[in-house]
């Protein structure tokens, strides 16, 4: 009786006991050889091609026991409306930046198209970069806030990830404005102040079309 069902089941093709299916078997591991890495790409050409990308211009500042400082930064950008939070790079080698992790707040001052050498100040390491520069202190956090910057955005540090030879700095928004805000203009009665570019290692402006 058992030999009929075993001829039957082979015959309707379905599996007997004896026959069960082959179990999966894993690939050997093994390490992964030189010839299969991915190609490393170089600095420069990364620098070369991304540089097409046009940013906007921002000065990030903050102040702590020894005054106040800030420096020049392309990477910044909006991160989430709800909760409210902004996000910017910045080089691991950079010395302001343990002075900014340290006061725990910071201001971004989006540049307008005139303040390119303004930008090139705060780009130098190691200068007085606030030297003959007027600034009041943000509204939130007390944070320098240039008043001729078309708008700022005052933080205080919400999150720190790394990101290779940079850090991923993230803000949660406690205030922010506009010139337009500070010279009382209503909506719409006067014109926005350009924003200043980069694009291909050089400062630009904006051309409506």
């Amino acid at each position: 009786m058992a030999a009929t069902a075993v001829r039957y089941l082979r015959a309707a093709g379905a599996p007997t006991a004896a026959e069960a299916p082959p179990r999966h078997r894993r690939p050997a591991l093994r390490a992964v050889r030189d010839g299969e890495r991915a190609p490393v790409v170089d600095g420069a050409e990364i620098r070369r091609v991304l540089g097409h990308f046009a940013s906007g211009v921002t000065i990030v500042t903050a102040r702590d026991e020894d005054g106040p400082t800030g420096f020049a930064c392309q990477s910044f950008a909006s991160l989430s409306l709800d909760p409210p939070l902004v996000v910017f790079m910045v080089a691991r080698t950079s010395t302001t930046w343990p002075r900014i992790a340290r006061a725990g707040r910071f201001c971004v001052n989006v540049l307008g198209a005139e303040q390119g050498g303004l930008c090139r100040a705060f780009a130098v390491s190691g200068a007085d970069k606030f030297a003959g520069v007027d600034w009041e202190p943000a509204p939130a956090t007390g944070s320098p806030r240039l008043p001729e910057a078309p708008a700022w955005v005052d933080c205080a540090i919400n999150a720190v990830h790394t990101g290779g030879d940079h850090l991923i700095v993230v803000g949660r928004i406690a205030a922010l404005g506009t010139a337009e805000d500070d010279a009382g203009a209503g909506a719409g009665s006067e014109t926005p102040a350009e924003p200043l570019l980069f694009h291909r290692g050089r400062f630009g402006r904006f051309s409506p079309r």
